[in-house]
């Protein structure tokens, strides 16, 4: 038997066993999570819920059908934590990092696995940059954990209680997985501005991805010894993470100046717009129902929800870097250049065109999904089905209020959502392709008329 799935993995390409390796752990989470002893006493739930669930914990999204501090017990919540560091981390990840303790060596096959897991391009230093990002993470979620378990002691009756939310807060914000045992998320904490300081630096740190946090290590580290570079995907992903940010926060501000933020302080406007536009990154966190946003808004967080996160972080959507490469290469274009250039450094075409193919299949998927959602779940209004696909997409967890009360097939759409947002669309399209045949010829090529 052992000796049949050996040679079944044997014959999957890298990103089949990735995927496969995916459902597995869908499968454990959702075992994980049902049994007695995750559940708190005389609570049940049915099995699309604990799939919806695991799905979104290993997907880092946080949309649930359930209210996981009415259901799940304390001994749940620390499986459930360690689920989502699965998800926020990286199945290959944390499997090194278990290879390691144990000794095995890490062979051609599972650095190729590494390295599609967290889109990385040569095979070299793959298992020194995975444990940058295990010791990285770790020690950043036990910074959180202690600070915001220190501080909550003024809010909870008992030490433990402080220190478990504070634990789970620091996990669920450091990999934007969107999760709270609050029950409220963060709207308790919607004018303690310490609270959501600390969660937008977590927040923040996992969603930059890890290859530019081990830069920034790099160069704290190295800067007074040698000079020091930042590489291009750093430089591009910095900048246009903040950007989207700052312009997020900017256009939130506007947009709820004359409704939302009517008779609110400048500083509690000011927290609530940078609040909402950092967690739709990929955060799902909230410090208010965005229920009561306008609808402009509520359509900007869809669109940056639909970005998402960087590449190589714990978050899903489009990602900054494809974003941006889009809108690099509008600018050439309309100026007349024929070639992208940023920071003085030329893209490479075959970038661009990926690019493209990516922003392409996710707006299809995305609008295959609205269609479909809109067809079986006409109670709710376009603005929440949108809403809701574009949070599942992007692996964000924010949602107008109508997951739980979806329906089977609804929920159903709403779990391919999240997967192929946690997988990205080129392990998505290398899934579903045959195996690539070697083109033997070539046809005369002809103009097309364009636009």
């Amino acid at each position: 038997m052992r000796s049949k799935i050996f040679k079944l993995t044997e014959r999957l390409s890298t990103v089949q066993l990735i995927v496969l390796y995916y459902v597995t752990a869908v499968v454990i989470s959702t075992i994980l999570i049902s049994l007695p002893i995750s559940l708190k006493s005389n609570v049940d739930i049915s099995l699309i819920d604990a799939i919806f669930t695991s799905v979104s914990a290993i997907s880092v999204t946080g949309l649930s059908t359930i209210p996981i501090n009415e259901v799940l017990s304390v001994p749940g919540t620390f499986i459930f934590a360690v689920i989502l560091q699965f998800g926020g981390i990286g199945i290959m990840t944390l499997g090194t990092f278990f290879w390691l303790i144990l000794g095995k060596k890490i062979g051609l096959r599972e650095r190729k696995l590494i390295m599609t897991d967290q889109n990385q391009f040569a095979l070299s230093g793959i298992v020194k940059l995975i444990r940058q990002i295990l010791v990285l993470i770790i020690t950043i979620e036990a910074i959180g954990a202690f600070i915001l378990g220190v501080y909550f002691l003024r809010y909870f009756p008992t030490w433990q209680e402080a220190f478990l939310q504070g634990f789970f807060a620091s996990v669920s914000a450091t990999t934007n997985a969107g999760f709270d045992i609050t029950g409220e998320s963060l709207i308790p904490f919607a004018h303690d501005y310490f609270v959501q300081f600390i969660n937008i630096l977590l927040l923040i740190i996992g969603a930059i991805g890890f290859p530019v946090l081990i830069e920034v290590k790099e160069y704290l580290k190295y800067k007074e010894k040698v000079p020091f570079h930042f590489s291009l995907f750093a430089k591009v992903t910095t900048f246009t993470f903040f950007g989207l940010v700052v312009i997020g926060t900017i256009l939130i501000y506007l947009f709820e100046f004359n409704h939302f933020f009517v008779g609110k302080t400048w500083h509690e406007a000011f927290f609530y717009s940078l609040f909402q536009s950092v967690t739709s990154r990929n955060g799902g966190l909230a410090t208010m129902d965005v229920n009561d946003f306008s609808i402009p808004t509520l359509v900007l967080l869809c669109i940056l929800m639909f970005i998402g996160a960087s590449p190589s972080s714990v978050g899903g959507g489009i990602r900054t870097t494809t974003f941006a490469i889009m809108v690099l290469s509008i600018y050439s274009y309309a100026r007349g250049q024929s070639r992208v250039k940023v920071f003085k450094r030329e893209i490479v075409l075959d970038d661009i065109v990926k690019s493209y193919i990516v922003i392409s299949t996710a707006v299809m998927i995305c609008s295959l999904a609205v269609m479909v959602l809109a067809y079986i779940e006409p109670q709710f209004s376009l603005m929440e089905i949108m809403f809701e696909v574009s949070s599942a997409f992007g692996t964000t967890g924010l949602s107008m209020g109508i997951t739980a009360d979806l329906s089977i097939a609804g929920k159903a759409v709403i779990i391919v959502l999240m997967f192929i947002g946690r997988i990205g669309i080129f392990s998505f399209l290398f899934l579903i392709r045959g195996v690539p045949e070697k083109e033997k010829y070539r046809y005369p090529k002809e103009r097309i008329i364009i636009g």
